[in-house]
């Protein structure tokens, strides 16, 4: 294993929320030092020419098709693009086909992950058979078999009996739930946010408050069970009351948002460009700035990429019929410094979001720029202007909202256990 010496680097620390010019040495899959003065005989020595050194982005909830729809992505290509995007560990969903529900397919796909990545992947698993919510997993097993987590995506489950018994039973095992926080009645065949745009376009909507509805049963279910819980998406001012009175109540509660819903509005749907569905449904420009200022706070922990591809033919149709979902992994990070450009996020608020909360909600050892911890880093350039063409995105699907969008932000290097996985400089794989 190669000792590496990271020199002239501006480190990106979300644990002090400080930026601070510096070097880092690499060795044997750990940060080992941090301020050397000088490069140890026979290390790699890698200008990184002031650029950005951060902690590589730990994704949580990304969609991979391995099994069943693996014409969409696999854990190779999801891998790549992952790698070209700073992303070093992928948290993947189980909304696969069949849903990751048995120990069986978890080891499946842990092996396949572990053959075809280069970089790390740990999985969560359903939280009920079939993602059905007719009955709850074998959680015990599942988490022996190394789930991090449990969700049934956005299948939520309507029958409240049932998820009061599962976090029930989560709870006594220490498991964390994540979920979907949606009223399925009041969200069922929505395609846009409820609204004059959405009038306007004859489009069937959802309103808001099917969110915050289903949020507040969620809460008063983790009051009464006392379960570790993650709301995958938080998307609408009115979700942030509830969220912040379960925090300042003790509740194990954390929050999440997708990096579309913090850089895309409703409008953005413009003439039914269907790139632009996703589930929930893009939201007002109020309740965009009103959840950027939660992360900036700390309200809203997490911020994830919400990766789910999908194929040409299942996104060619008209808006109401087109799947929900846009591949990210790879427009992650120059999303995120539209925040960054805009002045809304400082770049150690955008990691502290983006790499070490995910990792210390899941009880990973990653996201930190300290000595002792995983040398998964992104070495990346703020600055650098470019267009997207999402035909050069890695992913097998390309449905991206960000095609043909000017951005800025490039990945120049990462690292995943000391060793480089992506070099801009030599055009991909290192």
């Amino acid at each position: 294993m190669t000792t590496t010496y990271l020199h002239n680097a501006r480190l990106i620390d979300p644990e002090t929320l400080e930026e601070r010019q510096g070097t880092v040495i690499l060795d044997r899959g750990e940060i080992a030092v941090i301020g050397a003065a000088v490069a140890p005989k026979g290390a790699r020595v890698i200008d990184c020419g002031g650029k950005c050194l951060a902690p590589g982005i730990v994704d949580l909830g990304v969609k991979v098709g391995e099994p069943g729809e693996r014409h969409k992505e696999s854990f190779r290509s999801a891998g790549l693009a992952a790698a070209a995007g700073g992303v070093t560990t992928m948290i993947v969903r189980p909304d696969t086909t069949p849903a990751i529900d048995s120990p069986e397919m978890l080891e499946f796909v842990t092996r396949r992950a572990r053959e075809a990545s280069p970089v790390r992947i740990r999985h969560m698993a359903a939280l009920t058979k079939g993602r059905e919510g007719r009955e709850m997993t074998e959680i015990g097993f599942l988490l022996d078999a190394g789930a991090v987590a449990f969700s049934d995506c956005d299948h939520v489950t309507g029958n409240t009996k049932v998820l009061s018994r599962a976090f029930t039973y989560a709870r006594s095992l220490n498991a964390l739930v994540v979920a979907h926080p949606q009223d399925p009645g009041l969200s069922a065949g929505a395609a846009v946010t409820t609204g004059k745009f959405a009038s306007l376009r004859g489009l069937p909507g959802v309103s808001p408050m099917a969110e915050r509805m289903g949020l507040d049963r969620d809460l008063a279910l983790v009051e009464m069970a006392g379960v570790r819980y993650h709301a995958d998406q938080i998307t609408c001012a009115r979700s942030l009351p509830p969220l912040e009175r379960a925090k300042r109540n003790g509740l194990d509660v954390t929050a999440g948002v997708s990096i579309h819903h913090l850089t895309l509005n409703d409008l953005d749907v413009g003439d039914y460009r269907t790139f632009f569905k996703v589930k929930p449904p893009l939201r007002s420009e109020e309740d965009r700035l009103a959840v950027v200022e939660a992360v900036a706070s700390g309200l809203i922990d997490i911020i994830c990429s919400m990766h789910t591809p999908q194929d040409e033919e299942s996104k060619r149709l008209p808006y109401e019929d087109a799947a929900s979902g846009a591949v990210a992994l790879q427009t992650l990070l120059p999303a995120a410094m539209r925040l960054y450009h805009a002045g809304q996020l400082t770049l150690p608020q955008l990691f502290r979001a983006m790499a070490l909360n995910p990792a210390k909600r899941l009880g990973l050892p990653q996201g930190r720029l300290a000595e002792g911890a995983p040398a998964d880093l992104v070495l990346f350039d703020p600055d650098a202007p470019f267009v997207l063409d999402r035909f050069t995105l890695r992913s097998k699907s390309k449905n991206t909202p960000f095609d043909g969008q000017r951005m800025e932000g490039r990945v120049l290097m990462t690292f995943v256990g000391g060793e480089a996985v992506f070099d801009h400089a030599t055009g991909g794989t290192a």
